[in-house]
């Protein structure tokens, strides 16, 4: 009788489930929240200390969180750079006219909620305002992935803005990352980092297509860029936009989209999930102090007010002033719930709240933003079953056998 092989290797048509499995929205975002809540139980739990501990870990030149948040974010932010070149060459950020308004309501969506911030703790003698980044950032992975769930029966024109508006405001914050919050800069590493991706794109121009010769380029250009003082996930996008996009004549996808494919699965079921469950595990104390930190006040007011009020106050404005429209199927409410779900910042929320603050204050900005991404995808999410409810009712109306 043959005996059982412990995690026997998949099949090919196994393996080809579990990538298409992980790249649904719903299961990374679903994986990325499991972790955060495993996070979050086994820190305020009595094996807390042996969470900090493994945080605190080094291996070789960095700890585990910091391998978490430098190193398995830097895959998902090559993905992200890797969608945001499609979006740009081929897709619904080719063209402006199509492009407009998502991109008005994200650059919106990112200055309403710093400036709540800024407001909130430049008028407390408490204040933070170094934080004013921080409820800026959407997080693609949870808010498409609600947006999945809940939206069924919802115009399809409604993901196409979500999708635009999440590229464009990950752009963004990328930018602001990348401007301040350099630490110790140092030019002679930053010029070998721009060596590497050099080198990548002359590669990409040669129509290069051996892995073995982009993985060195790409250890390289992180590792610079990561002694360079710039965050080392800069890297990850950079690489990600010089990436090839359209295909040859005997080529039936481009480069960009097939690494995105084949990456997809590993950034959103490993880089995501490990990041969460390294960094969301924040000690919930504090009490009355807590709801008091202007910080909290400030992180949780921005993702919950600032992000809707800049999302859809910013779109509206925009078809209002010029000749910008939204899609006739699309009616201002559903607009409004993607706004609120907008407000779930969650991964690059909680990356900059490690880049702002230091030892209590960046524990109080973790919470802040977990309870201001929950408190939006909550609010978004009962807007929007309500709003799929009416467009499920208008759609049964009116059907083939209507009167």
């Amino acid at each position: 009788m043959p005996r059982l092989r412990f995690l026997p290797d998949p099949s090919r048509r196994d393996a080809t489930y579990v990538g298409d499995l992980l790249r649904r929205e719903t299961v990374g975002g679903v994986l990325a929240l499991a972790a955060a809540v495993v996070a979050i139980l086994w820190a305020n739990s009595a094996l807390g200390d042996g969470y900090h501990h493994l945080r605190e870990h080094e291996i070789g030149p960095l700890t585990v969180e910091q391998w978490a948040a430098d190193g398995a974010l830097t895959l998902f932010f090559f993905v992200t750079g890797l969608e945001l070149k499609r979006e740009f060459v081929v897709g619904s950020l080719s063209k402006l006219s199509d492009a407009v308004v998502p991109v008005v309501a994200a650059a919106c969506g990112v200055a309403v909620p710093a400036l709540v911030y800024t407001a909130i703790n430049l008028t407390s003698d408490a204040g933070r305002p170094g934080g004013w980044a921080i409820p800026s950032a959407t997080d693609i992975a949870f808010a498409v992935a609600v947006l999945a769930v809940v939206g069924s029966a919802l115009p399809s024109q409604l993901r196409t803005f979500l999708l635009t508006l999440a590229v464009v405001d990950d752009l963004i914050v990328i930018v602001i990352i990348a401007l301040f919050y350099a630490d110790g800069f140092q030019l002679d590493s930053l010029l070998l980092a721009a060596g590497c991706c050099v080198a990548w794109w002359v590669l990409q121009r040669l129509r290069v297509s051996a892995w073995m010769v982009y993985v060195p380029l790409f250890i390289g250009a992180w590792w610079f860029t990561h002694e360079s003082g710039v965050h080392a996930t800069i890297a990850g996008v950079v690489l990600g936009l010089l990436t090839r996009v359209r295909p040859d004549a005997d080529e039936e996808d481009g480069p960009a989209e097939r690494v995105a494919h084949v990456l997809n699965p590993w950034s959103a079921g490993l880089a995501v999930p490990v990041f969460a469950l390294m960094s969301a595990g924040v000690v919930v104390a504090g009490g009355a102090d807590l709801v008091k930190d202007p910080v909290v006040i400030g992180v949780v007011a921005g993702l919950v007010l600032g992000k809707p009020i800049g999302v859809f106050g910013g779109a509206w404005l925009l078809t209002r002033l010029t000749r910008a429209e939204i899609d006739p199927d699309v009616e201002w409410a559903d607009v409004f719930g993607v706004a609120m779900l907008a407000g779930i910042g969650f991964t690059v929320s909680l990356l900059v709240a490690d880049l702002s603050f230091d030892g209590p204050e960046v524990e109080a900005a973790k919470t802040a933003v977990l309870v201001g991404s929950l408190l939006s995808a909550v609010a978004g999410s009962a807007l929007l079953v309500w709003r799929n409810r009416i467009h499920r009712r208008r759609a049964t109306i009116s059907g083939p056998y209507a009167d």
